[in-house]
């Protein structure tokens, strides 16, 4: 696969990094709580998606209870899981810490991944040790920096991090099952199950689900058409263009492009202190991934757009 970018790719890719990177400002400026955001992009993307999935994969769908297809069915069903704790945790974390700090420990998503493989017994490149290494050192210092702010940035940064993990573990899952099956099948099943639980937990907990204003409302259909649906169709579609790894490095942008948006829009000043701690921790997860396509045992999977 080429490793130039042609002019339709670049601008697909354009397009989707402005799309993510809209996720973590958008969830902040919403006035409600982070969970009921997370349950009705879910929900919504559910409600696009899966009309043109019955109708296109009937067949596929049939096979996921009674067929060839019932373990990608349940692969699908516990990256579902994965999911919905992946949205329970940086969700909330963007609306208690600065988007940036969070938007980039969500990103250590492939430093994740690497450690899995590594507890699998698979040998990781002495460059990704080298990557991970910086990224946990960034990571101390960006937290470590938030933690003189309040206790309540460093749970917004501990969250952005679970969030990162239970990324990595969505991934992992929703790779077995789409060996299987197609995305689309894939996606459709994940997220109802996502957004079903996201639903129980908010019913349980007394969260609202409505009565919010209409700022937030379109809010929260701009995280369905960017960063849910858009964001991830065209990171699909560049796929085919470009290799996995330039898009791992594309889905880095978020990071920059996230505390830009949400400096213009929101007021949002990243913390100089912070600042040191998020570059080294980018430069690691740029390690990572990089150092996996030299190995055949570990390639560190396509970061989750946010």
């Amino acid at each position: 696969m080429s490793s130039r970018v042609d002019p339709v790719t670049g601008v697909v890719l354009a397009v989707a990094v402005l799309a993510v990177s809209s996720s973590g400002p958008l969830t902040a400026f919403a006035a409600a709580p982070a969970l009921a955001i997370a349950f009705w992009r879910n929900a919504i993307a559910v409600a696009a998606l899966t009309p043109f999935a019955a109708a296109r994969r009937g067949a596929e769908f049939r096979g996921l209870v009674r067929g060839e297809h019932r373990t990608a069915g349940w692969f699908s069903v516990a990256a579902g899981v994965a999911l919905a704790v992946h949205f329970s945790t940086w969700m909330p974390s963007v609306q208690l810490t600065s988007v940036a700090t969070a938007t980039a420990l969500v990103a250590t998503q492939p430093v994740w991944q690497c450690a899995i493989a590594s507890m699998q017994g698979k040998r990781l490149p002495a460059a990704t040790w080298v990557g991970i290494s910086l990224a946990v050192v960034g990571a101390v210092i960006a937290t470590g920096a938030d933690f003189e702010v309040s206790a309540t940035a460093l749970t917004g940064d501990l969250l952005a991090l679970a969030g990162g993990l239970m990324a990595a573990i969505y991934t992992a899952l929703g790779e077995r099952a789409r060996v299987t099956i197609s995305t689309t099948t894939y996606t459709s099943v994940c997220y109802s199950v996502c957004g079903v639980l996201l639903l129980g937990v908010c019913l349980v907990g007394g969260v609202p689900l409505v009565g919010f204003d209409g700022a937030t409302w379109l809010a929260i259909l701009g995280l369905v058409a960017g960063a849910q649906l858009l964001g991830h169709s065209m990171f699909s579609f560049a796929l085919r263009k470009v290799s996995a790894t330039t898009v791992s490095l594309m889905i880095l942008l978020e990071v920059p492009g996230a505390a830009l948006i949400a400096w213009v829009w929101l007021g949002q000043v990243p913390r100089a202190g912070a600042l040191p701690g998020l570059a080294l921790l980018l430069l690691g997860v740029a390690v990572v991934i990089v150092a996996g396509t030299r190995t055949r045992d570990v390639t560190p999977a396509r970061a989750v757009s946010s």
